[in-house]
C-alpha cells in the first residue's frame, strides 16, 4: 500500500526497459531476492533471463511486441496506466476494472541519441536516434513519484538496493523525489540534445546557439573567491560545438578545490598547452607569474619558479609532461598550493605525501588545434566567447624600426607573445629565451605594467624582449623599457601615437614588431 503523505512506499512490482544494460542483471537478481515481481521489455528481458532471473515479458501485458520496427513497444495503457494510476481507493478500483497491474518501480534509460549523433555526425535520419517510449516511461514514473520510484541512471542501482534492504523493501519519499528530479533532468538534457540537432541551422558564420542549458555537477567546491561565498560548478548539458565539452580532471590528493583553484588550473594548463616542448607555468590568482620551457621538465620548472620568487608563494604550477620524482625535486623549498600535470609518475607519491598541504590535480592540457570556449557573467547575463586560439604567422610579424631582432630574439618574442595573452590586461611580459624574467599584469595603465615587469626582472631585463597585449598609447612605456635595457618589443600597434612610440624605440635601439591584433584578457 502506498501513500501521498511522505511515507515510504513498498516496491512489489517493477518494470525494466533499458538501452544501457550495465548492471541490469545484477539489479534484477537483487530485486527478486527482495520478492519484487519483474516485468521487462525485449532486449532488457533477454539480458535478465540469460542471467537466470525470472522476469515477465511486457508484451504479455500489452499484446504489443514491437510495432513499426520497434517504434511502439511501451506506449500502451497496460504499462503507462500501471505507472500513472494514483494509489487511492478510486485509483485501485479503476485499475481493477481495467485489469491493470500497478508498477511501484520503473527502471529505464534511453536510446543514446547524443552518442549516436557523435558517432554519425553527418546522418540525415537523425530522428531515428530519438527514443520515445523510454522517455515517456521516465516522465510517467517521475510525475507519479508520490507512489512510484523511477531510476534512469545505473549508478543509482546499488544505493536503491541498499535502501530497499534497509527499509524492508520500501523507498523513502525523499529518495523518490530525488530520483524523479534526476529523471526530469535527464529528459530535459535529452530533449535539449534533440532540439539542438534537429533545430533550424544557424546562419552561416553564427557560432552561438539560441539556447544554452547547464546542469549542476556533483563536484563540491570549498568556497567561492572568499570563504564566506558559496560556489558550485555547472556543465553544459548539450555542448553546442566541438571544444565546448567540459575537460575532465581528477583530484588525486588534497582538500576539495575552491572556485579560485579551478581558475588557476584553467589558466595554468592553457599556458603550458602553448608549447610543444617541456614547459611549466606558475600561476597566482589566475594570472601567470612565471613561465618557461626547457630541454627537460625539471629545467622548465626551475626556470619558471625563478621568474618571481616572491609572487610564487602559495602558487599553482602546471606542466605539460608526466611529472616524475626528479622533476618534483625542483620544487624543494617552494610553497606550492596546487600541482597540475597530465600524469604523475608513481615515484612522486611518497614525496607528495610529505607535502600534506599541496593539492594534486591530473588533467591534460587542451589541444590548441581545436576550438575552445569560455564564459563569464555580467549584469546577470552569460557572456560566451571563443577562446583565443589565433597563432602568429609570418605575415603578422612586421618590423617597424630600423633595427631588427636576432633569430634568438625573434624566438623569444614568439614565446613572450604566447605568454602575454594569458596574463590579465594591461599585461607586459619580459622574456630571455624561452623563459619569463618579469611579468606585469592587471594595471590600469600600460606604463605601470612595464614598470612592474621591469621591477620584477631587475638586471635580467637587460637584453630581454617585451610582449604587450595591446598597443602603447604613449611612448612612456617604451622609454621605461629602453632604460631597463630591453632589446626588442612585440605589440599590436594601431595607436594614434604609433609614430611617437616607434621614435622612442629608435632612440633606445629597440627592435619593434607589430602584429596587427591584440590579446586582451580581463
Amino acid at each position: 500500500m502506498a501513500s501521498e503523505d511522505g511515507a515510504p512506499v513498498r516496491v512489489e512490482r517493477a518494470l525494466l526497459s533499458v538501452d544501457d544494460k550495465t548492471g541490469i542483471a545484477e539489479l534484477a537478481r537483487d530485486l527478486v531476492e527482495l520478492r519484487v515481481e519483474l516485468w521487462a521489455t525485449g532486449g532488457t528481458r533477454r539480458s535478465i533471463a540469460e542471467a537466470g532471473v525470472a522476469v515477465g515479458a511486457a508484451e504479455d501485458l500489452t499484446g504489443v511486441s514491437a510495432w513499426f520496427g520497434g517504434r511502439v513497444k511501451t506506449l500502451h495503457p497496460a504499462l503507462l496506466g500501471g505507472i500513472l494510476a494514483p494509489r487511492t481507493e478510486d485509483g485501485f478500483r479503476e485499475m481493477r476494472e481495467r485489469g491493470l497491474r500497478p508498477f511501484d518501480l520503473v527502471v529505464v534509460n534511453f536510446y543514446p541519441f547524443e552518442r549516436h549523433l557523435a558517432e554519425h555526425p553527418d546522418a540525415t535520419d537523425r530522428e531515428e536516434f530519438v527514443d520515445i517510449g523510454g522517455v515517456t516511461l521516465a516522465r510517467a514514473g517521475a510525475k507519479n513519484h508520490a507512489w512510484v520510484t523511477v531510476v534512469t541512471d545505473p549508478v543509482d542501482y546499488a544505493p536503491l538496493v541498499t535502501e530497499l534492504r534497509t527499509n524492508g523493501g520500501a523507498v523513502s519519499a525523499g529518495t523518490r523525489r530525488r530520483l524523479a528530479g534526476k529523471a526530469f533532468a535527464r529528459t530535459t538534457a535529452y530533449d535539449a540534445a534533440i532540439a539542438h540537432a534537429l533545430g533550424p541551422p544557424r546562419a552561416e558564420g553564427d557560432l552561438f546557439p539560441d539556447e544554452v542549458t547547464f546542469r549542476r555537477e556533483p563536484l563540491k567546491l570549498r568556497y567561492g573567491e572568499n570563504p564566506h561565498q558559496r560556489a558550485a560548478t555547472y556543465r553544459m548539458i548539450t555542448p553546442f560545438a566541438a571544444g565546448a565539452e567540459p575537460r575532465p580532471f581528477t583530484v588525486l590528493k588534497g582538500d576539495a578545490l575552491s572556485y579560485t583553484n579551478l581558475l588557476d588550473v584553467d589558466t595554468a594548463v592553457a599556458i603550458v598547452a602553448e608549447f610543444p616542448v617541456p614547459s611549466a607555468a606558475v600561476v597566482k590568482h589566475a594570472t601567470p607569474c612565471g613561465v618557461a620551457s626547457g630541454t627537460t621538465l625539471r629545467e622548465a620548472i626551475e626556470r619558471a619558479i625563478a621568474t618571481d620568487p616572491i609572487a610564487r608563494y602559495g602558487c599553482a604550477i602546471a606542466v605539460n609532461r608526466p611529472l616524475g620524482a626528479d622533476d618534483l625535486a625542483a620544487l624543494k623549498g617552494v610553497f606550492v598550493d596546487l600541482l597540475v600535470a597530465p600524469e604523475f609518475d608513481p615515484a612522486t607519491r611518497e614525496p607528495l605525501e610529505h607535502r600534506p598541504k599541496v593539492k594534486v590535480v591530473q588533467t591534460d592540457p587542451p589541444a590548441l588545434t581545436s576550438p575552445g570556449w569560455e564564459a563569464k557573467s555580467a549584469l546577470g547575463r552569460l557572456l560566451l566567447q571563443e577562446q583565443d586560439r589565433r597563432e602568429l604567422v609570418p605575415g603578422d610579424f612586421r618590423c617597424v624600426t630600423t633595427k631588427t631582432a636576432t633569430p634568438e630574439s625573434a624566438c623569444a618574442l614568439d614565446f613572450a607573445w604566447r605568454v602575454v595573452r594569458h596574463a590579465k590586461s594591461n599585461a607586459i611580459v619580459l622574456a630571455q629565451g624561452a623563459r619569463t624574467v618579469g611579468i606585469g599584469t592587471g594595471q590600469p595603465t600600460r606604463v605601470k605594467a612595464v614598470e612592474l615587469a621591469c621591477e620584477v626582472a631587475g638586471e635580467r631585463a637587460r637584453g630581454a624582449v617585451l610582449a604587450s597585449d595591446a598597443f602603447f598609447p604613449f611612448p612612456d612605456g617604451i622609454e621605461v623599457a629602453g632604460r631597463a635595457g630591453v632589446s626588442a618589443v612585440i605589440q599590436p600597434g594601431g595607436s594614434l601615437r604609433d609614430p611617437e612610440v616607434i621614435a622612442a624605440a629608435e632612440r633606445f635601439g629597440i627592435a619593434m614588431y607589430f602584429t596587427g591584433w591584440r590579446v586582451f584578457r580581463h
